[in-house]
């Protein structure tokens, strides 16, 4: 029990970063540029807010919880209350270089949609999402025959806020067929720690247990050449 204790603290030390935010938030930030416009979609409590103003960024979010909001406002964030899936529709387009969605894509009822209102209100998009297509998540449906338990999945099925789970090929899937350029992309393993480049996308949507993709739409790439 205490060999296990010491092994799970060693993990969750390892998916923080030196500044203690979690690592899959520092690989955002290390998305957006010095004094860019930022729209954080399901920001929670503003922990990504406050790492991105800390580096220059001009911050703002859209929360669904009241308690998120809350939070935020304490924190001096300029946040609001809003739905991703009804919400975003009354951003203008292009008012923002930047639109986030961090761990929130799977809790949203319309994916497409919500990912195509922030291409549409952003220069860039950047999503990142708990991987369903790892290799534990699979023995766990395959062997316990049950829904999987993970730190990046802590839900019981029937509790949970996630509804639609994707894998990292799936979600590869969705940018397609939305029109999304993806500009860059990183898998991080079990340990927080960036997968190599140079591994097929079928090993990154095996050992992958999260994924962070900077998207652009295919015609602001064209425009630009």
């Amino acid at each position: 029990m205490l060999s296990r204790l010491k092994h799970d603290l060693t993990m969750a030390e390892a998916a923080r970063g030196p500044g203690g935010s979690r690592v899959d938030l520092l690989v955002v930030a290390d998305m957006v540029q010095h004094g860019a416009r930022v729209l954080d979609v399901g920001c929670g409590d503003g922990e990504l807010l406050r790492l991105l103003e800390s580096r220059g960024v001009d911050g703002r979010g859209i929360e669904l919880s009241r308690e998120g909001v809350n939070e935020c406002v304490v924190k001096g964030l300029a946040v609001v209350q809003g739905d991703a899936d009804t919400d975003l529709e009354d951003y203008p387009d292009d008012g923002f270089d930047f639109v986030i969605l961090s761990q929130t894509l799977q809790a949203t009822r319309r994916p497409r949609v919500v990912l195509e209102h922030m291409l549409r209100i952003g220069r860039h998009a950047i999503v990142s999402f708990p991987n369903f297509g790892h290799w534990r998540i699979r023995l766990q449906l395959f062997f316990g025959g049950h829904m999987p338990h993970t730190d990046n999945l802590p839900y019981a099925w029937y509790e949970t806020p996630n509804i639609h789970f994707c894998s990292i090929k799936d979600f590869r899937e969705l940018c397609h067929a939305v029109g999304a350029k993806m500009e860059q992309a990183v898998a991080l393993n079990a340990w927080g720690r960036r997968m190599r480049l140079k591994m097929p996308w079928w090993f990154w949507n095996l050992f992958g247990e999260q994924a962070v993709f900077l998207l652009s739409r295919q015609d602001q790439a064209a425009s630009a050449i």
